[in-house]
């Protein structure tokens, strides 16, 4: 493999690398750190794409790495799939920098192949990508998105033909493809206009926004006769400078929700996401002008979605007034419940809630007292998207998959966590809610009452660069070689490492038990009093996730003991860390 200082030389002295690429890596020239993270390694493709920092270099986004990305995928899909030329691929992309540069140069690749590209001519929402594959039948799409990430960054999602993103046993083959193309900067490309001119590249526009609209409309559990009344919702909406605003709205129009306002400074597409810190409806600050419009027009419900409308916040009134905002795990157990009450007993019968490993075991309760079986995934929608492709054999139903990280899908004719569709309901139980009197929160309070008081929380570690690196591997690496025994006060009773595969008992006399999920580096600690914690590095960014679940029956009590669980594992890292400085 060349050092990082022979890519560099080898991207130095090409002749045609792409003029504002040259300026930029112009711009580095004798920032030895700069042009040693830029260089050092490939941009990791990981489970389900890549993402990285625009700009010039092996491991940043730009035409190349991209260009490398899909010419690896062509031959994926020509060794593993049937008629690719003819059922092509579909591409779409969002608000980012760069994001159509880089679906037209996907095009380019491909048409050099004779592989026919579908692009829309507009940004779209990730959940429609993921429609828009299974409407046109085509072998794969591929998502230009870097997500909520800063404005710096952009992203490649590939999915498969389900309209899925594609699973680690796709992944890895593609990854294999694409390590076998030589050099990024010499990879052929076809021209735009003569694509055009023969058909290979197809330009998309309303035909498949109509489709997934009346897919949308049977997304309801309303009546027939209460979905052609007007609602007295008092909506508020903010798509962050990102691609929900029209499909939000036609949703909301079909069902009647005629009461929403709109944050105006953040309905404009923005690849600086100009008026938040950060474009994540899990920050509780991207609310912060849906907060104040919601009293200026003393709102009922504000929806916030992601640059890519795959994620969807949501904050409702509470007693004194302010807004709150829901976390991901309290949003997707009311949706759970509201769906799940009106769904007919014959679909219960076979009815599959999906859910990740670090998402709320309260879903698993409400479920089970509807007579529904919820099945755990690993972290990622694509392990949701991919259990939902195997109840197709299995005759199983899908009735709902979420994640605490405000992802959910209510319906399966997309295959990806879906913004537009939990907006939909997120309203319409929020209507049903109002008329018996009660807000989200007091509906919430009643499944805590009925069920347990289940909290959770999230700590995140940015640990950036072959440091940071270093750093998140020897915290997964001390936990696995010297495990506690007792965290916050709550006993271990049994560790499961998703790596190798294996739920260890530490109490009583069960012996250890396989896990049937595909491997993942992470750690999971169950402990007493049906608690948890789970550390688990990011697959997309330069972070460590612990996640934290407790359940008691009054809400202070669960409370301090998530408070004592947080406090006990961020120091925990914070001295593995410092011990390996």
């Amino acid at each position: 493999m060349a050092t990082w200082r022979e890519a560099y030389q080898k991207w130095l002295t090409f002749e045609h690398l792409e003029p504002q690429l040259k300026a930029e890596l112009d711009q580095l020239n004798g920032d030895e750190t700069a042009l040693e993270e830029a260089f050092y390694k490939d941009l990791t493709f990981g489970t389900g794409g890549m993402r990285g920092v625009l700009g010039p270099g092996t491991n940043r986004m730009n035409i190349y790495t991209v260009r490398r990305a899909v010419e690896g995928l062509k031959t994926y899909l020509l060794q593993n799939c049937v008629n690719v030329k003819d059922r092509g691929v579909v591409v779409a992309y969002d608000s980012r920098y760069q994001s159509r540069e880089f679906a037209v140069e996907t095009a380019r690749v491909l048409g050099g192949h004779g592989i026919k590209t579908y692009v829309f001519e507009t940004l779209r929402p990730t959940p429609v990508l993921s429609f828009a594959v299974r409407h046109l039948g085509t072998v794969a799409g591929i998502m230009i998105t870097a997500s909520h990430n800063p404005p710096e960054y952009n992203g490649f999602k590939v999915y498969n033909e389900d309209g899925g993103q594609i699973v680690p046993s796709e992944a890895e083959a593609v990854i294999e493809c694409i390590r076998s193309v030589g050099n990024e900067l010499a990879v052929p490309v076809a021209d735009a206009a003569e694509l055009e001119a023969t058909g290979l590249l197809k330009w998309v526009n309303g035909e498949v926004d109509h489709a997934y609209l009346e897919r949308l409309l049977h997304v309801s559990k309303l009546s027939e006769e209460e979905l052609q009344k007007s609602k007295s919702l008092e909506v508020v909406f903010t798509p962050l400078h990102g691609t929900a605003h029209d499909l939000v709205m036609a949703g909301l129009k079909q069902l009647n929700f005629t009461n929403v306002t709109v944050v105006q400074e953040q309905a404009v597409p923005d690849p600086e996401f100009s008026t938040v810190a950060s474009p994540n409806p899990e920050e509780h600050q991207a609310f912060t002008m849906a907060i104040a419009e919601g009293h200026r027009v003393n709102a009922d419900i504000l929806l916030g979605t992601d640059p890519d409308a795959d994620r969807l916040g949501v904050a409702v009134k509470n007693a004194a007034g302010d807004y709150s905002v829901l976390t991901g795990n309290q949003l997707g157990v009311l949706m759970l419940d509201y769906i799940l009450s009106r769904t007919d007993d014959y679909v219960l019968k076979s009815a599959r809630v999906l859910k990740t490993i670090v998402t709320t075991e309260l879903g698993r309760q409400i479920a089970a007292s509807y007579g529904a079986e919820t099945i755990d995934t690993l972290t990622g929608f694509k392990f949701i998207g991919e259990k939902i492709r195997q109840f197709d054999a299995t005759g199983e139903t899908f009735v709902f998959g979420f994640e605490e990280s405000y992802g959910y899908l209510i319906q399966n004719f997309a295959r990806d966590k879906d913004a537009v569709q939990a907006a939909m309901i997120a309203c319409e139980m929020a209507y049903e809610w109002k008329k018996q009197g009660k807000t989200l929160l007091e509906a919430l309070e009643l499944l805590y009452e009925k069920h347990g008081y289940y909290l959770e929380g999230m700590s995140s570690l940015t640990l950036k660069g072959l440091k940071g690196t270093d750093q998140i591997q020897a915290i997964m690496s001390n936990v696995r070689t010297a495990p506690p025994s007792v965290i916050g006060g709550l006993q271990v009773e049994a560790i499961e490492d998703y790596e190798v595969g294996n739920r260890t008992y530490l109490q009583g006399d069960r012996e250890t038990e396989l896990i049937n999920l595909p491997k993942e580096n992470v750690v999971k600690f169950l402990l007493e009093q049906n608690s948890w914690v789970c550390l688990r590095p990011s697959g997309t960014e330069p972070k460590i996730k612990c996640y934290y679940g407790v359940n008691s029956d009054a809400k202070q009590k669960s409370n301090a003991q998530l408070d004592t669980l947080k406090h006990e594992m961020e120091t925990l890292m914070d001295t593995i860390i410092h011990s390996h400085q």
